[in-house]
């Protein structure tokens, strides 16, 4: 006796012949579109090739059990199959391993199987495995957040009650830090989220029982609390479209994270620059390969009786002409114009060095503190924008809410936070646990959906388990996305030295290692008001800004200023002049101006006119008035407190040097710290860190030259 349409599809967990039949081809279309690069990359017509070979079946389930367009996704390299379900076509990645302008994901700046595309909610994604897990969380909680602040921006995708934000990573990336992070963001807060962990076996060469204690990442996820974790035969389309729809079901019930372990083959090599045969043994080989989950589904439909020999061969003579139509047509397609090499590094719209920034300040009340003006401008800023919100390790007042009326608040360590939690709600300021990488991660992926993150960090020491976010994904997002992405997140670090008892991990400067970062922006102001209007604009500005906050300068008495009001701002790269002088100048930001100005009036004694210009912005700086200064003066000092082998300060030496020398009556002179970490020791530190005298005696030097 037959079995009934009903019947059978009940024994398909809900899968109709026709979704069976269409998840075949969806996957053969991913094995299709593997081969043929890999072809194209034999014949030097494309660059790169990776695929996502014995992947297919859970890949599909996913993209079956999701919705393009309403749920976000953070896909990695091998979800090819995904992102044709959710309606990548294969002509838009072929367009990405030609490299062409037309590229959608990219315009020929990233490698072919990096998926993007706005309109389905699948986010520009990196190379770096496992980075995308924490924007997945901070996406997560973007959805949570966002009704609270009326919602998403007018002309951005509306928020949905019952959202999902889905991510996928390899079983080696489940070895990573920053997945241990994300698994326990995601279940502390009990975000909507789905992560599938599509097992191999392999991290490229190396087997899992060697970067995954035990072999089995889901054994060892299984105390997290509010965590759902299934695991399903990933090779299996049938068992992995259950387990992908109860994952989706239990994220969309907002009961919290699901993790879908899924074992999977890789017929292929990691990628076409690698060969398995150099490791894996034939045996091992055969077996996988008897794992296929394309072979598979077509066995299963046939003894099933739900398709033909026939209708299976029309189904691949349909995939083969799609994809060598497709072909065909992206090896045709424009290839990026070279003046376009720069574009998109910036926001092409907001443009913070222009007049739209210069708004003149209203001053009101007694001289303040720089670091009460900061939190004077954070407090507008939030009041100003709705969807602006403040985090970071101890930035809220108290993290139990309930406490708010029985202590006075922490509001960061140097209270530059301090009353915002208690003004705004603990939505809008609120504390991170002590991951820096996952600080900047989370603000990654609530811009990308609207909100406006301002994050601190600590203290700039401890900013190094943030650099692959910083470096790879946050200042990188734009770029290699087309300008189809952006994440406008504001970073505020308490930086540099001068104090006592600071030591060799609270001491450190170091803004030209972050000048090397293409897409970041970098303010260092000197005094109150500088702060307040740098970090307005840093906050209304499009792009991510670094805001380096001086700690010894945060309670200084002589940088005191009144409140400039809620509307100053001050445009990037426009130094200003803190003292006129015609015999040299002194180009520095920081802690130096001060003592800049100080080794001037030492210098005025013995009649040195001496010139000091603040730059007060790091990327971009003021070559222009750099250019006036060096013209007026022929003589020039540039100071800075980082150390001074490769300080910013060797760049607009370097530069000066270059380009200025016919303006020069002596050589360019430079002061910085010595090259060793801050001792503790305040004799110690003393000798380390450029002083007044320093200054003075350079001063001497090359007024004399």
């Amino acid at each position: 006796m037959r079995t009934s349409t009903r019947d059978r599809a009940q024994s398909y967990e809900g899968l109709t012949r026709d979704d069976l039949l269409a998840a075949y081809r969806w996957m053969l279309l991913a094995r299709r579109l593997d081969d043929k690069e890999l072809q194209l990359k034999s014949q030097s017509q494309i660059f790169f090739q990776i695929s996502g070979a014995g992947h297919e079946a859970v890949l599909v389930a996913a993209g079956m059990a999701l919705k393009p367009g309403y749920d976000w996704f953070f896909p990695y390299y091998r979800d090819r199959a995904l992102a044709l379900v959710l309606g990548v076509s294969p002509y838009d990645m072929l367009l990405a391993g030609v490299g062409s302008s037309d590229d959608p994901a990219s315009g020929g700046r990233m490698m072919p199987s990096h998926w993007s595309k706005p309109s389905l909610h699948i986010v520009n994604g990196s190379s770096a495995t496992g980075t995308q897990c924490l924007h997945a969380a901070g996406c997560a909680e973007a959805t949570r957040r966002l009704p609270a602040f009326g919602g998403a921006l007018p002309g951005s995708p509306a928020v949905h009650d019952d959202e999902v934000t889905y991510v996928s990573i390899g079983d080696g990336a489940t070895g990573e830090g920053e997945f241990w992070e994300f698994l326990n963001t995601i279940s502390a807060e009990r975000l909507p989220v789905v992560c599938l962990v599509e097992d191999n076996g392999y991290a490229i060469s190396c087997p899992a029982e060697f970067h995954t204690a035990g072999g089995d990442v889901s054994r060892l996820v299984e105390g997290f609390p509010n965590l759902e974790v299934i695991r399903v035969d990933g090779t299996d389309i049938v068992q992995s479209y259950r387990a992908m729809r109860e994952a989706v079901a239990y994220a969309r019930a907002r009961k919290g994270p699901a993790l879908v372990h899924a074992r999977v083959v890789r017929p292929y090599s990691h990628s076409q620059t690698d060969d398995e045969r150099l490791y894996k043994p034939a045996e091992e080989r055969e077996l996988e390969a008897a794992r296929d989950p394309i072979a598979l589904l077509a066995q299963f439909l046939k003894s099933e009786s739900l398709v033909s020999d026939d209708e299976l061969a029309r189904i691949r003579r349909d995939v083969d002409a799609e994809i060598s139509e497709a072909a065909e047509q992206a090896l045709k397609a424009p290839r990026p114009p070279l003046d376009s090499a720069r574009s998109w590094v910036y926001s092409p719209d907001v443009d913070p060095t222009s007049d739209r920034f210069d708004t003149p300040p209203r001053p009101e009340g007694k001289p303040e503190t720089m670091v009460t003006l900061i939190n004077r401008t954070l407090h507008d800023e939030m009041t100003h924008n709705p969807r602006m919100v403040v985090f970071g390790q101890d930035v809220a007042d108290v993290s139990r809410s309930e406490l708010l009326g029985k202590v006075p608040g922490k509001g960061g360590v140097f209270k530059a936070t301090h009353g915002l939690q208690r003004a705004f709600g603990s939505e809008r300021c609120f504390n991170s646990p002590l991951a820096e990488a996952n600080i900047v991660g989370r603000a990654i992926g609530m811009a990308v959906r609207g909100i406006k993150p301002v994050v601190e960090i600590q203290f700039f020491d401890y900013i190094w388990p943030a650099m692959m976010q910083i470096r790879d994904e946050l200042s990188m997002l734009r770029y290699r996305s087309a300008n189809t992405w952006a994440a406008p997140v504001v970073i505020r670090v308490a930086i540099g030295g001068y104090l006592r008892g600071g030591g060799i991990y609270h001491s450190q400067s170091g803004e030209s290692i972050f000048a090397h970062c293409p897409g970041l922006r970098i303010v260092f102001p000197s005094n109150a008001s500088d702060a307040a209007g740098l970090l307005r604009t840093s906050i209304r500005c499009d792009d991510p800004v670094m805001v380096l906050e001086h700690k010894h300068l945060y309670r200084q008495t002589y940088n005191k200023a009144e409140y400039p009001g809620p509307d100053y701002m001050i445009p990037f790269g426009r130094a200003a002049e803190r003292r006129a002088g015609t015999d040299l100048v002194i180009i520095t930001w920081g802690a130096l101006v001060q003592r800049s100005l100080v080794a001037a009036q030492h210098a005025e004694k013995n009649g040195i006119s001496v010139r000091v210009i603040d730059l007060r912005t790091i990327i971009p700086f003021d070559w222009a008035a750099i250019t006036d200064a060096v013209t007026a003066t022929n003589r020039v000092i540039v100071a800075h407190e980082d150390q001074l082998t490769c300080g910013f300060g060797a760049e607009i030496a370097a530069r000066i040097s270059e380009e200025l020398f016919d303006q020069l009556d002596a050589p360019v002179t430079r002061i910085g710290a010595i090259d060793t970490p801050v001792a503790y020791a305040p004799e110690l530190e003393e000798v380390i860190l450029p002083q007044t005298d320093d200054i003075v005696k350079a001063i001497k030097k090359v007024a004399a030259y």
